[in-house]
């Protein structure tokens, strides 16, 4: 397995095979995944990610490109990228997904698009969009994960981050840090902290496939904070401010390269 510093060297060569390859330029690139959230695994892999843009005249066909790129995924690495049109229309939709990769703590291609957007990101923040996406995603994994007699301890923060991003979003009303440990220092009670700790030991320096007891406290915490966001949720009606000629002149300067 590749270290970070190996891939800090690594995948920015891999970028610029990409950008010839496409014909395309990168305008940003991280790490995703649990390397972003600061609770990797000795083997977990590398999750790149990246956001890129065509020629204007791309834009213009009447069979315009896939508009992501997507390389076979082997055992270092998946790569994956979206291209400024989906970007934005994602952004849009407030996407949770796009809030993270600009603000990873891992970056591989830095240029000033995250300076140029994050007026938009302001303007296109939904805290209804981000809780019902964060509140989904715990539930699915405290349902399909977490059930059993035994359980990975790798699940339980994959429920744990995005109930700890509800309580982030509903305290602070902005989208949520990406590393966990931010979150962690943030707003997770710390009656709790001993037991994450624990989990955290097992997550960082045991194999990915690890099964251990399930932990009492947290499945509490889990459920009541599920029904307390479901609770919150029933009186959140926010309308973001996205407004489509907001994204149209961003798209179009970014294109024709007028900043």
């Amino acid at each position: 397995m590749m270290t970070q510093e190996e891939m800090n060297i690594l995948v920015p060569e891999k970028l610029r095979e990409i950008e010839k390859e496409y014909g395309i330029t990168v305008l940003w690139a991280v790490e995703s995944g649990s390397r972003a959230w600061g609770f990797a695994s000795p083997d977990s892999d590398f999750d790149v990610r990246f956001i890129y843009k065509r020629t204007a005249l791309e834009y213009l066909k009447l069979n315009p490109d896939r508009d992501v790129i997507e390389l076979p995924i082997d055992d270092t690495w998946d790569v994956s990228g979206w291209d400024l049109d989906k970007t934005l229309k994602l952004l849009q939709k407030s996407n949770p997904t796009l809030f993270e990769w600009i603000q990873s703590p891992i970056i591989y291609v830095s240029t000033d698009f995250k300076k140029r957007i994050e007026n938009l990101m302001n303007e296109c923040f939904s805290e209804e969009k981000m809780l019902y996406h964060y509140l989904n995603t715990a539930r699915h994994n405290v349902k399909d994960f977490l059930s059993g007699e035994t359980v990975h301890p790798k699940k339980y923060f994959y429920a744990l981050r995005p109930i700890l991003a509800c309580m982030w979003v509903r305290r602070y009303h902005s989208a949520p840090p990406v590393l966990f440990d931010d979150l962690y220092h943030s707003v997770l009670p710390n009656e709790l902290k001993k037991s994450v700790d624990y989990l955290l030991d097992l997550k960082i320096n045991g194999p990915e496939k690890m099964e251990i007891a399930p932990i009492k406290e947290i499945d509490e915490f889990l459920h009541a904070q599920i029904t307390a966001v479901n609770q919150y949720l029933a009186n959140v009606h926010d309308i973001h401010g996205a407004r489509w000629n907001h994204l149209n002149r961003f798209f179009y300067n970014e294109i024709t390269n007028v900043q």
